[in-house]
């Protein structure tokens, strides 16, 4: 296992699909590299996960929509989001002309403990 890199490196080249790369990954969490140029979801297209995501994008820029109340997230370097459990999104905008380069956290959230 590779244990020094650097998430800029080695980019594939544009293609018809977006890249994802697992970065790292163990018993409750996953992480991924994803790269983008001018990619989107597909027209009526909603991810809905079993696990949260959070998400900061290193480079380019993106749009992101929540179907829970319609929200839109543009993003820029530096900017992440949360994206809750079973919440619907999907991808409206990546940048056409650069690489959108994404960090990716996939985890499940730990149970809230009584206190």
């Amino acid at each position: 296992m590779e244990k020094v890199g650097n998430i800029l490196a080695n980019l594939p080249a544009r293609d018809e699909e977006e890249a994802f790369e697992t970065i790292a990954s163990g018993q409750d969490v996953r992480i991924e590299r994803i790269t983008s140029r001018g990619h989107r979801s597909a027209d009526n297209f909603w991810y809905e996960q079993d696990w949260q995501e959070w998400v900061l994008v290193i480079t380019g820029a993106a749009t992101v929509i929540l179907e829970d109340g319609a929200e839109t997230y543009d993003l820029g370097p530096g900017d992440y989001i949360n994206i809750p459990a079973l919440c619907r999104h999907r991808v409206e905008w990546t940048h056409p002309d650069q690489d959108t380069v994404w960090l990716a956290v996939h985890y499940h959230p730990v149970a809230a403990v009584a206190v």
